[in-house]
């Protein structure tokens, strides 16, 4: 299947590390920034990385936004709603947005491991308010580390997809199990990204307490996969 997927935020760390991580699994890729001319490097750097025929650019978000099938938020939450409202008149109809934003919050000195409060119950749900009727989005990818995406080993982790559409949700499992070693489990309505969200907060303050990098989650007693 012929996509383009574009990362909103992909010259932050986690977007570069999803952007290696599927470019290598073939996938063709959108690197979106305020800033095009940075956006363009990181998708260079990318691309050396990966070496061959990897299929990658650069764009503004504007540009990313309006020609890709698949639009992957990985913007800071505190900046997700003045972009979402800069390009709520560039989607196409059809177009899946996947999630992957966390509320958090940090103490002064700390790290961000307290939840913010947001009125619609979770970012992916004030992402879906801010978009055009046509778009769908799947909350997703919020709980496995930036640290963990620029590395080359399997990831062990399992990855919850919510979602109120069926398509938005089968695509976001498709992508998350093209990250080798994870699993994607579906996770039930877009309301429960609220409860997703929240473990990014508990799995930061894991990692702290165990000085470590890598804490994921997995769900036992699931049927094994065909």
């Amino acid at each position: 299947m012929t996509r383009k997927i574009g990362i909103l935020g992909g010259t932050g760390p986690e977007g570069s590390g999803l952007a290696y991580r599927w470019a290598r699994a073939g996938e063709e890729i959108v690197i979106g920034s305020r800033d095009p001319a940075r956006a363009a490097e990181t998708a260079a750097q990318v691309r050396a990385r990966i070496g061959g025929s990897a299929k990658m650019e650069g764009a503004d978000n504007v540009t990313t936004a309006s020609q890709c099938d698949v639009v992957v938020l990985t913007v800071p939450f505190s900046g997700c709603a003045a972009l979402l409202k800069q390009l709520k008149s560039v989607w196409k109809p059809g177009t899946v947005v996947i999630d992957t934003t966390v509320p958090l919050a940090a103490s002064v000195g700390g790290s961000p491991t307290r939840m913010l409060g947001v009125w619609q119950g979770s970012a992916a749900e004030q992402t879906r308010e801010l978009l055009p009727a046509g778009v769908s989005v799947a909350a997703a990818l919020q709980n496995l580390g930036a640290e963990l995406l620029a590395k080359d080993e399997p990831v062990d982790c399992d990855i919850l997809v919510c979602s109120d559409d069926e398509k938005a949700t089968q695509i976001a499992s498709e992508l998350a199990e093209k990250i080798p070693g994870a699993r994607a489990i579906n996770g039930g309505k877009l309301e429960n990204a609220r409860i997703v969200e929240s473990l990014t907060a508990l799995l930061i303050g894991i990692n702290m307490r165990h000085k470590v990098h890598s804490a994921g989650i997995r769900f036992t007693g699931l049927p094994a996969r065909k």
